[in-house]
């Protein structure tokens, strides 16, 4: 009797493990090893001419690298996927990514002001500043305009006079808020950006050129005046194509990966959601860009830096883009000329848009 209810027990437990294979088969549920598998696009229902007129459509735009995956596979790879780039904006979707491990942890916590976490600047935040929250900074709500490291003129001279806004009520895409964020994270949980992003996203995704010294910082010059400086430092990445489509995929797949939940699922959703109206139907969420593209018409959500370094997520298609200009936005952009920065070659957002309805096109319906 008791060697039948074994064989039962086995029998019960094998027959589950196959049916949540088949389905996670059947939804296309795959994952890269230590390579990301190649698929004939064909078999995966693309038009090959119409990938090849993508594929021609590059030689207009800057030299760059992309990656096309389909449920899990590579359907399309131009240029080089394992050069390194500089991100430029593209690394505050991955801070926003190490934001939801640690906040359902209970290591950080979204309703604590600047004050309660003792963040300041040089000059000092007023108190009305301070009482921006966690999830304002991470919204770009925090009304805090002061001078920060990194950007692009355009953000400096668009920006709002200080005590313009109160905290929670406006929405700028401020180079502040984004850097006192990996501030906050390292004072908050003790560990160095790079060394977070390697141990609970890299490793556990197989990420396959990742370093943690490919995470660097750039500071305030010192002799441009305390007006002009803030006491924290941009966070810079550097990532090759391949990487930043896992990366992608693992935000298409709900945080999950191989089984195991890297990102909460609920973070993905809450994160990648819309809080504000960036102008022309464009959202933005925690540190991600929502339907983002010009005459894409399919819901999306993105990564995007400085000159054309992105990363699609296309959730209802199955679809991770990935785009990367080799050319790198400097570091500091105010010690260079206007006329000179307008002159590097750039993956502009009509272009980038170009690129995925040429994609889309090829994918049908």
């Amino acid at each position: 009797m008791k060697r039948c209810s074994l064989i039962l027990i086995f029998l019960v437990s094998f027959c589950s493990f196959t049916t949540l294979f088949a389905h996670a088969q059947s939804n296309g549920f795959v994952y890269p090893g230590a390579t990301w598998q190649k698929a004939d696009p064909q078999e995966f229902g693309w038009s090959i001419q119409k990938l090849e007129d993508a594929r021609q459509y590059l030689q207009a735009v800057p030299e760059g690298s992309v990656m096309v995956v389909d449920r899990g596979r590579v359907v399309a790879e131009w240029g080089d996927p394992g050069k390194r780039v500089k991100l430029s904006s593209a690394r505050k979707s991955f801070l926003s990514a190490l934001y939801g491990i640690y906040v359902q942890e209970g290591r950080l916590d979204m309703t604590r002001t600047l004050e309660q976490l003792g963040i300041d600047d040089d000059p000092p935040l007023t108190s009305a500043e301070r009482q921006a929250t966690l999830r304002m900074v991470l919204q770009a709500r925090s009304g805090v305009y002061h001078a920060f490291v990194g950007g692009t003129p355009a953000m400096r001279s668009e920006m709002p006079p200080r005590g313009s806004h109160p905290p929670g009520t406006f929405w700028y895409y401020n180079n502040w808020d984004f850097n006192v964020l990996g501030t906050i994270f390292e004072q908050q949980v003790k560990t160095d950006i790079g060394a977070a992003f390697r141990d609970r996203i890299a490793k556990p995704i197989q990420m396959q050129d990742f370093r943690v010294e490919d995470v660097y910082y750039v500071r305030a010059p010192t002799e441009k005046g305390a007006e002009k400086i803030s006491i924290h430092p941009a966070y810079q990445f550097r990532m090759t194509a391949r990487d930043m489509a896992r990366f992608g995929y693992l935000f298409l797949r709900q945080g999950r990966w191989q089984g195991t939940e890297v990102i909460p699922s609920g973070w993905v959703q809450e994160s990648t959601k819309s809080y504000s109206d960036a102008g022309n139907g464009v959202g933005y969420g925690y540190l991600w860009w929502i339907n983002n593209w010009p005459g894409v018409s399919v819901k999306n959500y993105s990564a995007r830096g400085a000159l054309g370094k992105n990363i699609v997520v296309l959730p209802d298609r199955d679809l991770v883009v990935v785009y990367i200009n080799h050319t790198e936005y400097p570091d500091d952009s105010s010690a260079i000329p206007e006329a000179e920065l307008k002159k590097l070659p750039n993956m502009t957002i009509a272009r980038m848009g170009r690129l995925l309805q040429m994609i889309l096109e090829a994918k049908g319906p």
